[in-house]
């Protein structure tokens, strides 16, 4: 009997060595990005963009904007950082690479709101950008976003970059702020 106990823990040994050796593929270097699959399924993770044009807007072309992100997973996910550009039809009109001081924790299964983010650029101009208001959307032409996967309240979590996210025609409202 001794040697059964001691064959199995060898066995168990060997298998958590094994498996605590196995090399694991980071999310970068996936055979296909995280980007790109979240692409092709369709997911669409922002629900609704908000912008806010100023008087100021109109001097140095620069807005502030929020949107809503869902997380379609069973975990919670925290999102530390966004580099975005937006447009319509492949011409983009507005871009910001934005760190958040507080990151945005959204629920499991939830949706959250990015809170403000100042200092989008217009890369059109303002003027030009006005043209796109009545179509109320926008496309996501490319964003990154740097996010921890399985955070506790916004703590701890995987780090993971998703890259190259695009969505097509993403509800938008602007608010014209005149006074």
């Amino acid at each position: 009997m001794a040697r059964i106990g001691a064959l199995f823990f060898a066995l168990v040994g060997l298998l958590l060595v094994t498996v605590n050796g196995a090399a694991v593929p980071e999310a970068g270097s996936l055979p296909i990005p995280i980007g790109t699959i979240i692409n092709l399924i369709g997911l669409g993770l922002v629900t609704k963009i908000n912008a806010f044009i100023t008087l100021e807007s109109l001097e140095d072309n620069l807005i502030s904007i929020n949107f809503d992100v869902k997380n379609p997973l069973p975990i919670e996910l925290t999102i530390d950082r966004v580099v975005s550009s937006a447009g319509i039809n492949g011409t983009v009109f507005a871009t910001f690479d934005h760190t958040f001081a507080t990151p945005v924790v959204v629920p499991i299964l939830g949706t959250k709101n990015s809170g403000t983010i100042d200092n989008v650029l217009l890369t059109q101009g303002a003027t030009a950008s006005l043209d796109i208001i009545p179509l109320g959307v926008l496309d996501l032409i490319s964003t990154d976003v740097f996010i921890r996967a399985g955070t506790i309240f916004g703590k701890l979590g995987v780090p993971i970059p998703i890259t190259g996210l695009k969505q097509k025609a993403v509800p938008t409202n602007y608010t014209l702020l005149l006074s």
